[in-house]
């Protein structure tokens, strides 16, 4: 597997692809956004982690530049960043990242959400199931509202209670009350049973939109 670590402070960019290495991945590295897109577009990694702020091009022009090559709209995209507010959060989810790391983050940290990534496009790409998250829409189906069917969505994705909060505007507390209401709902207990579920009925819908 090839990863991109587009890191413009260079001990940081040198320290992570290090980690990368050691854990067994092929790295390739660019120390500023109009390399990183350059670089991702001749090598095609099979993930991508990204700061957002550098200079002349940052982390959320590379990821609307990558976006943009139809081959690489679905390679998982990390952004990892000092910048942690909601505001940062919930744009850079918005656009299409998959993930959101915040420095410090640890090696732990790093390679976890990395495998999580690199696991769920694996299952993609074999078939294991092809979840279409573009709309929760499809959610409403299981009986839950508009909004409940947002949050089930993120929690289809590994998103945290806070997470979730940042990218939809609202409260800790609120998602946390939309959670047990999608729990009492769907008849279950965990966040892994209702991940599940979602996955379930966005790859039925997704199968559906493809024979039509």
């Amino acid at each position: 597997m090839k990863i991109l670590v587009i890191e413009d402070e260079a001990l940081t960019r040198e320290n992570i692809a290090l980690i990368l290495r050691m854990e067994g991945y092929e790295t390739c590295t660019a120390a500023d956004g109009r390399q990183g897109v350059s670089t991702a577009l001749q090598q095609r990694p099979d993930l991508i982690l990204c700061d957002i702020t550098m200079p002349d091009t940052d982390g959320y022009a590379v990821l609307n530049r990558v976006r943009e090559d139809a081959s690489m709209r679905t390679t998982p995209f990390i952004f990892l960043t000092a910048r942690g507010d909601r505001g940062d959060l919930r744009r850079g989810m918005n656009l299409g990242a998959d993930d959101y790391l915040t420095k410090p983050a640890s090696a732990s940290e790093i390679l976890a959400a990395i495998r999580a990534r690199l696991e769920r496009e694996s299952l993609r790409d074999t078939g294991g199931f092809s979840p279409d998250y573009s709309s929760p829409e499809p959610l409403q189906k299981l009986g839950l509202t508009a909004r409940e069917a947002e949050v089930l969505l993120w929690i289809a994705q590994g998103k945290s209670n806070g997470e979730i909060g940042a990218i939809l505007g609202a409260t800790e507390n609120t998602v946390k009350k939309h959670v047990q209401h999608i729990f009492e709902k769907l008849g279950i207990e965990s966040r892994n049973a209702a991940t599940v579920m979602a996955l379930e009925k966005l790859s039925h819908s997704s199968a559906r939109q493809g024979k039509d």
